[in-house]
């Protein structure tokens, strides 16, 4: 995959110097600088294709924001760099087709261009959607979406926003209307929220009806957030990245709850969790499964012999291995210290013991490298398949079979009978 890239056309080479090497530092873009609309046009004619562009408002041979036109009709997304922010400047620029402006007073302004660029590659990956009657204000809110590279789908009504939401359960935010036929915003928001949460989907509400008691009911039927029409891109875009950045927010802290810190693998408590909920699944299915117990061999002294560093190393080691081992839909979660647990999904007796052997071999084989040392270690593994006697008594007969390859010279795999 090519690297993408942002231009950057400023006339001042310090700033532009400075720009360009903190998005650099701070992002995976290369940089291309300009420092007049001449240059930049020959950069585009060379063929160079931009993520975005950062435009100076006012160039020696552009001081009337030429460059910004240009640069629009080559069809690149562009942010506005401005020494001015008066409020005929502001409108001159936001009633172009911008991302959004920054001003160029101080560092902390040009700080958020750095934040602003990694929203941005973020907001590729979300898909939103508008519900509203209007056919103007559907295009106009969608016009300001995809200017900042969202993914949008519009709807006129809740009924059909309803088909859409069903073809794309994906999306993670809805802008809505009120009023509307078919379905108003209100039934609409109630029928996302029965299968949606606030922290999988956001929904803001709008109207330009002045009842001060439509805002609060929006919000105590399911609505994250609200806004009055008429309102200015700028509102409406803050409202929409902050709407997404809690749900963004939401998922980190879910994910640090039910991961392992050091590994990314899951937790003892999550992994309890979906093993319950998966063997109360299988009892209707019939599904065959497996659970495996591991353990490194001497782990205790790896870490007294090489350091805990070391110790670190072969744990995200052993990680790696399983998860090349095993298919997306199978677990794997570290119970503490050297030692794990592996669901395997949909998997017969003698298949789930041929993996686990070939893990075992592979770990045997795998070398590891610390200060120049050369590090090999071993696991024990216990085997344990479909249980009907609950989770409790299926962990404890893997745990039993581990025990026995221990106790058997370790480096084994075990079965429980």
């Amino acid at each position: 995959m090519a690297i993408e890239k942002i231009l950057i056309v400023e006339d001042n080479k310090a700033l532009s110097k400075l720009i360009a090497k903190k998005i650099s530092q701070n992002t995976n873009f290369e940089v291309d600088v300009a420092h007049s609309l001449k240059e930049a046009q020959v950069l585009i004619g060379k063929g160079s294709r931009y993520f975005l562009a950062l435009l100076d408002l006012n160039l020696p041979d552009a001081p009337d924001g030429e460059v910004v036109d240009y640069i629009l009709s080559k069809l690149i997304p562009s942010i506005v760099l401005t020494a001015n922010v008066d409020i005929k400047t502001r409108e001159n620029i936001l009633k172009k087709d911008v991302i959004d402006y920054v001003y160029k007073g101080n560092m902390d302004d040009v700080n958020y261009i750095f934040t602003l660029i990694q929203r941005l590659s973020k907001n590729r990956e979300y898909k939103v959607m508008v519900v509203d009657d209007s056919i103007t204000m559907r295009n106009e809110i969608k016009r300001m979406l995809s200017a900042q590279m969202y993914k949008v789908f519009s709807a006129a009504h809740g009924e059909e926003a309803l088909v859409y939401l069903k073809d794309n359960p994906d999306i993670k935010l809805i802008l809505t209307d009120y009023n509307m036929p078919v379905i108003d915003g209100f039934e609409f928001t109630k029928q996302v929220r029965e299968e949606y949460s606030k922290v999988e989907l956001s929904i803001i509400g709008i109207t330009a009806n002045t009842d001060e008691m439509i805002s609060s009911k929006f919000l105590k039927i399911g609505a994250n957030d609200f806004i009055n029409k008429p309102f200015t891109k700028e509102e409406l875009i803050c409202r929409v990245n902050n709407s997404i950045e809690s749900l963004e927010y939401i998922e980190t802290i879910s994910d640090m709850a039910s991961t392992d810190f050091l590994t990314g693998a899951r937790n003892r408590k999550s992994f309890f969790k979906e093993l319950n909920t998966y063997m109360d699944d299988c009892k209707d299915s019939g599904e065959r499964f497996a659970v495996a117990i591991l353990d490194i061999d001497h782990f205790k002294n790896l870490n007294d012999t090489f350091g805990h560093d070391a110790g670190d190393v072969a744990i995200k080691e052993l990680v790696r291995l399983i998860q090349e081992s095993i298919k997306g839909s199978d677990v794997i979660a570290r119970f503490g210290g050297g030692e794990f647990c592996v669901l395997l999904k949909d998997i017969d007796k003698n298949s789930a013991v041929e993996l686990f052997v070939r893990l075992r071999l592979k770990v045997a084989k795998n070398l590891i490298i610390i200060n120049d040392k050369e590090i090999r270690y071993t696991v024990s593994m216990g085997i344990t398949f479909n249980c009907d006697e609950g989770i409790t008594e299926m962990i404890n007969q893997a745990d039993m079979a581990l025990y026995n390859a221990k106790n058997s010279g370790r480096n084994r795999v075990e079965i429980s009978e």
